[in-house]
C-alpha cells in the first residue's frame, strides 16, 4: 500500500510536523529525503532495505558517489542532493559556533564534529582554532589519510595556528573504522602536539576522537 494511504500518524512527513524530527526513526528520515519509493516498494520500505544495505546510516551517507549511485533507488540527482544537504548542515552549526558558543561544554564540540567528519570514510584530522574567549575562528581539516590513518606534521598544525592568529585549539579526527576509542598513536600525537603549540604559547583544549556513535574527549578522561 502506497504511503499516502497510510493513517496520518504513520506518514513521515505529518509525523514529522506533528511530533518534529526527533520522533522519526532513521528509515523514516531517509524516506522524506527519496521522495518515492521504486515498483512494488514504498519509500519507507526502501529505505530501510538500503539501510540494511550499507549497514547504518552513517555508512550510507558517507558512501563513494559509485556506490551510492549503483543502489536500488538512488542515482546521481540523489547524490548531488545529499553531499549539499550535509554541507549545509556542517556550515550552519560552524555559523552557529562562531556567533554563539563559547567552548566551555564538550557536548557543544562533540555535536559540530559528528556532522563534520563522522561519516568520513577515510581518517580525517580536523583543528578549531579559538580566539582568547574560546570562540570559534575557524574549523579547518589540515590532514587525510588512508581508512587506517592520518599522518599529522607538528610543524603544520603550529603554522596554521599562528596564521590563524589562534589563542586556543581543539583537535579532532575520526576513526573510520566506527570505534572512538583512542590507540596509542592518538595519544603520542596529542602529546606532541601540546609540547609543539605549547612553545608559541597556544593551549590544546581538549581532543576529540570521533567514531560511528561515540565522541571521546581527552579533557573529560583527564588526559590533558
Amino acid at each position: 500500500m502506497s504511503i499516502r494511504h497510510w493513517p496520518a500518524t504513520e506518514r513521515p512527513r505529518e509525523k514529522l510536523l506533528d511530533r518534529g524530527a526527533m520522533a522519526l526513526s532513521d528509515a523514516e528520515l531517509l524516506a522524506i529525503f527519496l521522495r518515492t519509493g521504486i515498483a512494488g516498494t514504498d519509500a519507507v520500505t526502501l529505505a530501510r532495505q538500503l539501510l540494511n544495505q550499507f549497514g547504518s546510516l552513517r555508512r550510507l551517507l558517507g558512501a563513494s558517489q559509485n556506490d551510492f549511485c549503483a543502489a536500488k533507488g538512488l542515482g546521481e540527482a540523489k547524490f548531488v542532493q545529499l553531499q549539499a544537504v550535509l554541507e549545509l548542515s556542517k556550515r550552519y552549526l560552524q555559523q552557529q559556533m562562531q556567533r554563539d558558543t563559547v567552548f566551555s561544554e564538550p557536548d557543544t564540540v562533540k555535536r559540530y564534529l559528528q556532522h563534520a567528519i563522522s561519516a568520513e570514510q577515510r581518517e580525517v584530522f580536523l583543528l578549531l582554532y579559538l580566539d582568547s574567549q574560546h570562540r570559534l575562528i575557524k574549523a579547518e581539516p589540515l590532514f587525510s589519510g588512508t581508512i587506517d590513518a592520518s599522518p599529522v606534521y607538528p610543524r603544520i598544525v603550529v603554522q596554521q595556528a599562528l596564521a590563524h592568529n589562534a589563542a586556543a585549539v581543539i583537535l579532532a579526527h575520526n576513526h573510520p573504522s566506527g570505534v572512538a576509542e583512542p590507540s596509542r598513536a592518538d595519544k603520542a600525537i596529542t602529546e606532541r602536539l601540546v609540547q609543539a603549540l605549547m612553545l608559541v604559547d597556544i593551549k590544546v583544549l581538549d581532543h576529540f576522537i570521533v567514531g560511528d556513535a561515540d565522541v571521546i574527549s581527552f579533557a573529560e578522561r583527564g588526559w590533558l
